[in-house]
């Protein structure tokens, strides 16, 4: 990462894990694992599920951690049983909100379409975005891991200003890689990650790009962060797995520091 133009990113996707009681006390944990750190030059963000944003919001009160969400509705209210909007999110405390991300795609339909609409009702309601994109095993395997990463970061981001966009983290996150432990290794990641920069410079401007904080999200850990988070173009992390663990999980924070 380069700390010159960027802010480090490192965000806990919990996806359907813990409790309320269980979230509070993870929370705790990870305060109480970075007891005493300067955290000034790294975001700290845990998304939880929508049951445990209350007891979240309170265990991080205070302290270096934002709490995110991870998904919201394009609506502001009507009839979409089960769904929850983004001003919902920010009456909770919620201050982050994952979305695109590949399980979503996957298992609910989720499009570049949809996640279009989704970017721009959560950046209404006044949420940082962390957008997330990423191919298919096939796509990389065919060559063409570029064409489709540009082609979903130019959808997504359709009709998103430049003022917009500082309120907006990309997370690169290969399909493959997410809950397989497969890794994309650091010179694949950072490829990529330099490939989405392109886009946004070619989009907007080369200063907003140079700007933009762009996550790795497939399958970082403990043991890979510090390598991942040694490239140039790899400025944070969308930790799956080892968002559920404090120690795994601050050492990520740590090697981002």
């Amino acid at each position: 990462m380069n700390k010159k133009y960027r802010r480090a990113v490192i965000a806990g996707n919990w996806k359907m894990n813990k409790l309320p009681a269980e979230a509070a006390q993870l929370v705790e944990a990870i305060k109480a694992e970075n007891a005493g750190a300067d955290n000034s030059n790294v975001t700290v963000v845990c998304c939880v599920p929508y049951v445990d944003i209350d007891a979240a919001v309170k265990a991080a009160k205070g302290s270096f951690i934002h709490i995110g969400a991870e998904n919201c509705h394009w609506e502001k209210s009507g009839a979409f049983t089960g769904e929850i909007s983004a001003d919902m999110l920010v009456a909770c405390g919620v201050e982050y909100v994952i979305i695109g991300h590949s399980e979503r795609r996957q298992y609910f339909g989720e499009t570049d379409l949809t996640v279009n609409k989704r970017v721009k009702a959560a950046l209404e309601a006044g949420l940082q975005v962390i957008l997330c994109v990423g191919e298919l095993l096939e796509q990389r395997e065919q060559g063409i891991t570029e064409e489709i990463i540009s082609m979903q970061v130019k959808i997504d981001l359709a009709d998103i200003t430049e003022e917009q966009m500082k309120n907006i983290i990309i997370a690169y996150e290969p399909v493959w890689a997410i809950g397989t432990g497969k890794t994309a290794t650091a010179e694949q990641a950072d490829e990529v990650c330099e490939a989405i920069r392109k886009t946004l410079g070619a989009l907007y401007t080369p200063a907003l790009a140079e700007a933009t904080t762009i996550q790795y999200g497939g399958s970082m850990n403990a043991k890979n962060c510090e390598e991942l988070l040694a490239k140039e173009h790899v400025d944070g992390g969308l930790i799956g797995g080892a968002s559920l663990k404090a120690p795994d999980f601050t050492a990520i924070i740590k090697a981002a520091r």
